[in-house]
């Protein structure tokens, strides 16, 4: 029901664009966006979006580099983060994940997570 691409190797200063295809589901209820979880430490939030009203959330550690944006069709909902100026420390799996309205956007709160994919920045 959530399907994401679009990880792979870059340099640092460099972008990618990660996309979550949402399906099966009343994404309309549900605000959808990304975790990431680097070697070593816990999963944590980076964005997400709501796919009612539009409105985002962003880690401190991504604002002003990332941005999430959606696609909504009548029967999916597509998300995507583009990721800019991207460090070493963004290195990471990154998963997307759907939390339903109104709550929380962090793990307890995930109903549906896709696959993850690798994002790695080289130095």
């Amino acid at each position: 029901q959530l399907q994401a691409s679009g990880g792979g190797l870059v340099q640092a200063g460099g972008s990618l664009r990660l996309s979550c295809a949402a399906s099966g589901f009343a994404f309309d209820d549900y605000v959808i966006g990304w975790f990431r979880q680097a070697p070593g430490k816990e999963r944590e939030e980076v964005s997400c979006i709501s796919s009612r009203d539009g409105s985002t959330y962003y880690a401190d550690s991504v604002k002003g580099r990332f941005t999430i944006s959606s696609d909504n069709a009548k029967t999916t909902v597509s998300v995507y983060l583009q990721m800019n100026s991207l460090k070493p420390e963004d290195t990471a799996v990154y998963y997307c994940a759907a939390v339903p309205g109104g709550n929380y956007f962090n793990e307890a709160g995930v109903d549906f997570w896709g696959k993850g994919t690798q994002v790695t920045v080289s130095s």
